[in-house]
């Protein structure tokens, strides 16, 4: 296991690193994998061509989380600024939050007009924020989208689903920024039909593997499965439909929901780590972007489609010079 990522590594040319998205959005490239008996074959595509690739009766699942304005500008009473990324709440009006420029709890954090004070620092350098009041309806009016740091610019709504839904996210789940209302309707008029997760994507997506695979300690995120979605994934498996993940973060909403042979309902949080030799229960095809190299999300689609498919893929997608990334472009796998 240990020798996983050092076998999927690669070198990225940084202008293959995307910086806007494409416009409309369904115009980015899509690179599809087809399985054949005499191994994978790959087609590139636009990823608008997606309804070429289903068929009437699959079910796509989405992750509607909505990314939340979690990077602030905050001041110290002395004056001096401090970059806060607000990660999640914890409990009532305390949130754990990443700081840059104060160190020590006890100190206080002006956020716009609110007053914050730093009340515990975590094991993991995070910080504990109580606020005197909530802040979230405020968020709008003093933050900004958190983007990865590898985006240089503002990105406007690109970096936000056209079904977002549920704020919780401080990341986009970006398999989905390929989506316009135009093809989700075509998706349904062709009789694809649709679900939804929630899970709320953390900072630590960015976080890559510095060490030994398996002494990777993986972000525990926030996720939950509506009665609906957990009625649709079981009735489709039990029909021997296909589903179809839309993005990394619902594959692990979905494995972490899947006990006893079923989609179980309900809120959870999930720290699953999937990677070579983990199987994969519920999705039966994978829509994502390209990922970063040393990254978690490289290993979990090795596990979805094999060590040596993805290298095929992440090789022809470099020769072809794909777009990387969040803003990048998207491919289309199989559970192999």
């Amino acid at each position: 296991m240990a020798d996983d990522l050092a076998y999927l590594n690669f070198d990225l040319p940084e202008e293959l690193i995307a910086q806007t998205g494409a416009e409309p959005r369904d115009a980015s490239r899509l690179l599809v994998v087809e399985p054949t008996p005499d191994g994978p074959v790959l087609h590139d595509r636009v990823f608008r061509d997606l309804t070429q690739f289903l068929r009437p009766g699959d079910l796509m699942v989405f992750n509607e989380s909505r990314v939340i304005p979690a990077r602030v500008m905050a001041r110290k009473p002395s004056g001096g600024r401090v970059e806060v990324l607000l990660l999640r709440e914890e409990r009532p009006l305390v949130w754990s939050a990443m700081l840059r420029g104060a160190k020590r709890a006890g100190h206080e954090l002006l956020l716009g007009d609110l007053r914050a004070e730093i009340v515990e620092v975590l094991p993991g350098g995070e910080r504990l924020l109580r606020f005197e009041e909530d802040v979230k309806p405020h968020l709008e009016r003093i933050g900004s989208l958190p983007l990865p740091p590898y985006i240089h610019g503002d990105v406007g709504d690109r970096y936000q689903t056209v079904y977002a839904r549920e704020a919780g996210s401080v990341a986009a789940p970006t398999a989905g920024l390929h989506f316009t209302p135009e093809l989700l309707a075509r998706l349904e008029a062709m009789g694809v039909e649709r679900a939804a997760v929630t899970l709320h994507v953390g900072a630590g997506t960015f976080k890559p593997v510095t060490g030994p695979v398996e002494e990777h300690v993986m972000h525990a995120e926030r996720f939950e499965i509506s009665d609906a979605t957990a009625d649709a994934v079981n009735c489709a498996k039990r029909g021997g439909r296909r589903i179809v993940a839309v993005g990394t973060t619902t594959v692990r909403a979905l494995e972490s929901a899947w006990h006893g042979g079923e989609l179980r309902a309900g809120p959870g949080e999930t720290s699953i780590f999937i990677r070579p030799g983990d199987p994969v229960h519920v999705p039966d095809l994978l829509i994502t972007n390209f990922h970063l190299p040393n990254s978690t999300l490289l290993l979990l689609v090795a596990a979805f489609s094999g060590r040596d498919v993805i290298r095929e893929v992440y090789a022809h997608a470099l020769r072809e010079r794909y777009r990387f990334y969040s803003l990048g472009d998207a491919m289309l796998l199989p559970k192999m």
